[in-house]
């Protein structure tokens, strides 16, 4: 006979959860409370009324993550299935849609087809995902303070994009602070402007002929302001959340790789050729414990890299990815690729060897497509590593992949 099984079936909302309560397939109770002390101390309650109760939600995004904190601290087993498994699960359902009849179907498909309890990480997974999504918010940050100097300096002072072979860095942002406008440049000193350099410098630079070139530019410049316009205030701000966020991305790069060090994957992802410290912390922070996927197609699943496939009849339609998974993972993955091929003359890889030859057969080299080929490979060599426990030799994976 089989055993009676409790299923809490509970719909997240951003203040609320609707709770069904199944027991042995007979729904035996229905309620709503707040998301928040009170209500999940009520649904702890419920919860302890019942002998091993399971719980199943969809994740909701940063809603259900308080309601999943709540059920690993007190060690409840519960299912959290992506929306589009939810949807899949509750297709044969009722065909309207409330939060009530949500938790009710959540709840029965539980109780009549059981998935698997969510796998529980260390919690140093989370910490680095959640220290990665604050990585790549700040990056975006910059990206978008870049565009947006680059858009001001064209008004101010165009010609100081030419100063130094790039416009990014502690320097650049430094001297577009200090002289956002040509008419600064000319009403300080040779002297003073070389001292500022040499302050900001970090590097080997000849302070006092990157002032003589900044000087010269600031001569033949022709603003589109003059010197007491309120748009200099903008870029010396810009110039100023450029230089905060840059320190800021280095500092939370320096976290994850403290924390990335203490797993065993963290040293068996680096040896890969073309992986570094901050692409390493970000494949760890995005695929979370690696050693629970049971086979490298499962890593393709989660990331949204298998193929779609479609023929009826005499048409057949091109193989395109799913992209139904993890995008962040995705351009890690396949910026890791490129990193893999680039670094190949003095760090030989099977990527690369894989890379370049299925680009040699190609008469008309798609080289995203190749790419994406390509990470298939690299998520198997990575599944592989981890799961053995072993480092990258080139000469086993040109045998094995």
């Amino acid at each position: 006979m089989d055993q009676m099984r409790c299923v809490f079936g509970i719909d997240v909302s951003r203040s609320s959860l609707n709770v069904a309560v199944v027991d042995n397939q007979n729904l035996v109770l229905e309620d709503k409370m707040a998301l928040d002390l009170i209500g999940l101390t009520k649904l702890k309650e419920l919860l302890d009324h019942y002998r091993d109760p399971e719980v199943i939600f969809e994740a909701t995004g940063v809603y259900s993550r308080r309601l999943e904190h709540f059920l690993r601290q007190n060690e409840y087993h519960y299912v959290c299935l992506n929306p589009l498994a939810a949807r899949i699960k509750m297709a044969s359902f009722r065909p309207f849609k409330t939060d009530r009849n949500d938790a009710r179907e959540l709840a029965m498909v539980q109780a009549i087809n059981p998935a698997r309890f969510t796998y529980q990480e260390d919690r140093v997974y989370q910490n680095l995902r959640d220290l990665h999504r604050f990585y790549q918010n700040v990056t975006t940050d910059v990206a978008r303070n870049k565009n947006r100097l680059h858009k001001l300096l064209q008004l101010t002072f165009p010609e100081i994009e030419r100063v130094l072979s790039t416009t990014s860095g502690q320097l650049y942002w430094t001297l577009v602070n200090q002289y956002p406008h040509p008419g600064l440049v000319k009403a300080s000193s040779h002297e003073m402007i070389v001292q500022v350099i040499t302050k900001a410098k970090t590097g080997p630079i000849n302070a006092t002929s990157l002032a003589e070139k900044l000087i010269s530019l600031a001569q033949t410049a022709y603003p589109a302001v003059d010197v007491d316009s309120l748009r200099l205030e903008e870029t010396r701000y810009l110039a100023t959340e450029l230089m905060k966020k840059t320190e800021l991305k280095a500092k939370l790069i320096g976290q994850m790789v403290e924390l990335a060090q203490s797993l065993p994957e963290f040293r068996a992802i680096m040896s890969i050729p073309g992986i570094a410290e901050t692409t390493a912390v970000g494949i760890i922070a995005e695929f979370g414990d690696i050693r629970r996927f049971k086979s490298s197609n499962a890593m393709n699943s989660y990331v949204g890299i298998g193929f779609n496939h479609y023929e009826s009849g005499q048409y057949v339609q091109r193989d395109t990815i799913s992209k139904r998974g993890n995008a962040i993972a995705r351009k890690i993955l396949y910026k890791t690729v490129l990193n893999c091929v680039s670094v190949a003359h003095y760090r030989p890889n099977h990527l690369a060897d894989f890379y370049n030859e299925r680009k040699r057969r190609s008469p008309q080299p798609q080289t995203k497509k190749i790419a994406i080929a390509t990470m298939h490979r690299l998520i198997r060599t990575i599944h592989h590593l981890v799961k053995n426990d072993q480092l990258y030799d080139y000469q086993i994976a040109k045998r094995i992949h």
